[in-house]
């Protein structure tokens, strides 16, 4: 209900006396509670989930798969080194005893999936059919339909499966899984530990959870999920799939209310490219980045620590656009970057081949450029080769920011694994005490550049670091090659003196 005001009240009831303030505030504090209520109502807990776990049951299936196993080396039982049991197999199975040479076997495994459409099509995790060569569909019914394998995305762990029927099949739908709040309620269902179809029951934990893929977006969740839930749908009340259970926390194996389900943002973008190309096609940039840190935005000047951070520009789609190492990008086809993970993810789900406007900070200026992207799956199956650094001149040693440093030659280059020509200063020692130690850098890192500009020498670091102090900064920002990988790292040059030589 909406608060009316008092003219409003008069003008309802035409030209009358005023009506008391009292009896005003007292009208306008019951429709606030009674709102507030009825707002309350609408977000407390089900009286039940029968209605919805009836409505969705039908879409949701098990799945057997099974695959040939190599037979291990050795006759008789595999027993790990050193287990109490090798003694045991050691006096009741003695040589020549033994069961002769194992042949092949077949292993099952199984997990869960759900069916996004009436003419067959099954979602399911990699993880659940990966090495198969038979897969089995059991449907709520009782019903059993060999599948053939559509395609599979690794990286999301998400694989599509597809069945022929003779009838159409009950399916679900995916929903919005932004709309998702913490706190929600949400329902699993499944196959766990193969006691076949179970419902449980939870709410949103918590949101963009990140486990260890480039695309991760999990949502977490209380509701109990088990081995054999793997692939199996997470509901929301309106029986739409928001999530795919993929993976739990757990000491033992066994629900401890943390499960993780694979956003449906991220997978109808990945079934979606399975479904039209048996395969996914996604968006690629050609730079490699990291995220802006608050040391960092400090170093380079920036007002904010935001975007994503170019460390190195190899031959490819960002290269042909004109970017460089140093430039921070912080617009992607009209949408703001937050950090890597942000433009990781946009990128990724823009078309291959489209002409994409992005902004980049420069030397304290935006800049904007026009990129057309590459194929990520064509550019990982290619070894791309880092841009080179450049060598070095005096042999002098310097002893800086907690660094010991050189410039590189052609035979420390060598020890490094660099060419030949490779340029910048090695770091030959460490202080364990200082900054640079507990920002990662060791003995064998090489720097190529110093406040963005190449340093060669001794002298171009020492430079910078009184460039830094003159322009009142309190870091410098460092590129740091480690085996080819380069990484940006700011560096605190408030106390920061070279030694005397």
């Amino acid at each position: 209900m909406h608060p009316t005001t008092q003219s409003q009240v008069m003008r309802a009831r035409g030209a009358q006396r005023p009506i008391p303030r009292l009896f005003l505030a007292l009208v306008l504090g019951m429709s606030l509670a009674l709102g507030n209520a009825l707002d309350a109502a609408a977000r407390s807990a089900p009286e039940s989930f029968a209605d919805l776990a009836e409505q969705i049951s039908p879409s949701v299936v098990n799945i057997t798969t099974s695959a040939v196993v190599a037979a291990p080396t050795g006759n008789g039982p595999m027993v790990p080194e050193g287990s109490p049991f090798e003694d045991f197999f050691r006096d009741f199975m003695p040589p020549g005893n033994d069961s002769g040479p194992q042949e092949p076997r077949r292993s099952e495994a199984l997990g869960s999936g759900f069916v996004i459409s009436e003419d067959g099509y099954i979602v399911t995790n990699n993880h659940v059919i990966e090495g198969a060569d038979e897969i089995e569909i059991e449907f709520f019914s009782g019903d059993r339909l060999k599948a053939e394998l559509v395609g599979t995305d690794p990286k999301t762990d998400i694989a599509l499966l597809k069945v022929t029927s003779d009838e159409p099949l009950p399916f679900v739908q995916f929903g919005n899984s932004d709309l998702m709040r913490v706190g929600d309620w949400v329902m699993a269902m499944g196959n766990p530990l193969g006691q076949g179809f179970s419902v449980s029951a939870g709410i949103v934990s918590a949101r963009g959870r990140a486990l260890s893929g480039t695309y991760d977006d999990y949502i977490q969740t209380d509701a109990a999920i088990n081995r054999g839930n793997s692939g199996g749908p997470l509901f929301n009340m309106d029986g739409q799939v928001i999530g795919v259970n993929t993976a739990i926390l757990s000491p033992n194996g066994g629900s401890i209310g943390i499960g993780f389900s694979m956003a449906s943002n991220v997978v109808t973008k990945v079934v979606d490219q399975l479904r039209e190309f048996g395969e996914t096609r996604r968006g690629w940039l050609g730079v490699r980045i990291q995220d802006v840190t608050p040391d960092v935005a400090e170093a380079m000047g920036l007002a904010e620590a935001a975007g994503a951070l170019i460390t190195d520009v190899p031959d490819g789609p960002a290269k042909d656009a004109g970017m460089l190492a140093g430039d921070v990008i912080t617009t992607f086809d009209g949408k703001a970057i937050a950090d890597v993970r942000d433009l990781t993810r946009q990128v990724a789900d823009s078309p291959v081949g489209a002409a994409v406007p992005v902004i980049v900070l420069r030397d304290g200026a935006t800049t904007s450029l026009s990129v057309t992207l590459g194929r990520r799956e064509e550019a990982e199956a290619t070894e791309v080769v880092p841009a080179a650094a450049d060598p070095q001149q005096d042999p002098a040693n310097l002893e800086l920011l907690g660094l010991t440093l050189s410039p590189l030659t052609a035979e420390s280059a060598a020890e490094l694994g660099l060419p030949a020509d490779a340029k910048g200063l090695a770091v030959t020692a460490v202080d364990a005490a200082s900054e640079a130690y507990s920002k990662g850098l060791r003995e064998g890192d090489v720097i190529t550049e110093a406040g963005q500009q190449p340093v060669i020498r001794l002298q171009d670091l020492e430079d910078r670091v009184t460039e830094a102090r003159d322009a009142g900064r309190k870091s410098l920002l460092l590129l740091v090659r480690r085996a080819g990988d380069p990484r940006f790292v700011a560096l605190s040059v408030d106390e920061a003196a070279p030694a005397e030589q």
